[in-house]
């Protein structure tokens, strides 16, 4: 029987986003007061021996290599999904029909119908008081936040405008390896649902408003990249000699969208774009103001008031988002010291612990993220048919 007290965790992924989910799991407590204590309990990875390397490191008490342990195991509370999307649905589903909540990594899945029958799953476990939540983290920066609390109490007036950008650097060298990421069948899709979903979920967050049609192109640079191997790691660079092999995803994506309230959107997502590390990048244009923000100065936000201001003094101010009043601001460093890309993970156990303390629905919960896969799959369905825009279909697949 769970203690009312506790909330014991298992992860399943031991790579990038584990150690940052980790670390989130680890820190909320300890900054934030927290109606239940998240335990990590267990670890799940494909390598027995990196799987127990991890925990020693991450701070996980066990560990497995069958995310199954984690579903039927009574003294789990809760199931985090660190995976590749493809097995992103089989994980979540029967953890949440054995009775744990889930936290999954986005995007949801790697289609719609995945992400369809994972929204049901979710709708049912709903009845029993468990809960889901997918991780769009950048939901969590203090900046955005603010941002749209400016949108939602009308600041900006009617939304015209949406410009998003997503741009990375780490593909530009066509000899880098080979990943799931560049692999169709594990990944979905490339920059368009790795980096791409994001931009999808601020846009329509941020704007309150939802994307009904789009116009996109997709492309694929570097056709075929070096495979993995003992010598040719994650970070490496491969020789001219190296084994090749095909890369099935877009290297870029570029769409016009329209917005349910009218707004035009314009969306470009690339991991080729040369000096551009993490460029995560949004402006909103109202009738009244407007709000800008590039993660790459994450604890600003440019905002314009045209409400009456002086002439002679009009223009985009910048708001530095490190004060207590700002958005879980108050429960990190002294006014001025700034958060990091950590951060984000940490205030998204935040909200989920308390939503699940509290009864409530977490935002973005599977419905949501649902939405998120019907545009990418409208984007992708676009894009290989260029001679005409297409809608985002709500209907069942």
């Amino acid at each position: 029987m769970a203690d009312p007290g506790r909330l014991r965790v298992a992860m399943v992924g031991v790579g990038f986003m584990g150690r940052a989910h980790s670390h989130a799991w680890r820190t909320a407590p300890r900054f934030f007061d927290l109606p239940l204590d998240p335990e990590l309990t267990l670890l799940v990875g494909r390598d027995a021996t990196r799987t127990e390397a991890a925990a020693a490191t991450l701070g996980w008490d066990q560990t497995s290599v069958d995310w199954r342990d984690a579903v039927t195991r009574d003294d789990i509370d809760l199931v985090d999904i660190c995976t590749p999307g493809d097995t992103h649905a089989e994980i979540a589903i029967a953890a949440l029909d054995a009775g744990k909540h889930v936290l999954c990594e986005k995007p949801l899945a790697n289609s719609v119908a995945e992400a369809e029958r994972m929204s049901e799953a979710a709708a049912r476990a709903a009845e029993r008081g468990v809960v889901a939540m997918c991780g769009f983290s950048y939901r969590r920066t203090p900046a955005l936040v603010l941002a749209r609390r400016f949108v939602a109490d009308g600041r900006l007036g009617a939304i015209r405008h949406v410009r998003a950008q997503y741009l990375q650097d780490w593909l530009t060298d066509s000899r880098a390896p080979l990943t799931w990421r560049m692999d169709k069948s594990k990944a979905g899709s490339g920059t368009l649902g790795d980096i791409g979903a994001h931009s999808i979920d601020t846009a329509q967050w941020l704007s309150g408003q939802r994307i009904e049609r789009v116009s996109a192109v997709l492309r694929t640079f570097v056709t075929e990249r070096p495979r993995l191997t003992e010598q040719v790691g994650l970070g490496g660079v491969a020789g001219e000699d190296a084994e090749l092999g095909p890369v099935t995803v877009d290297d870029a994506a570029a769409f016009t969208a329209s917005f349910s309230g009218g707004a035009l959107g314009v969306f470009e997502a690339t991991r080729m774009a040369a000096g551009r590390r993490n460029a995560n990048r949004i402006e909103i244009n109202g009738e009244t103001g407007s709000v800008a923000f590039d993660f790459e100065r994450l604890n600003e936000l440019e905002y314009f008031d045209g409400r009456g201001e002086d002439p002679a003094a009009e223009g985009f101010r910048r708001i530095q988002v490190t004060d207590p009043p700002h958005p879980y601001v108050a429960h990190w460093w002294p006014t001025g010291h700034g958060i990091g890309y950590e951060h984000l993970f940490t205030h998204q156990v935040v909200d989920l612990v308390t939503a699940i303390a509290s009864g409530q629905t977490p935002e973005p919960d599977f419905a949501e993220a649902l939405d998120v896969q019907r545009v990418l799959a409208a984007v992708e369905a676009s894009a290989a048919d260029q001679s005409r825009t297409t809608a985002v279909s709500r209907e069942q697949a």
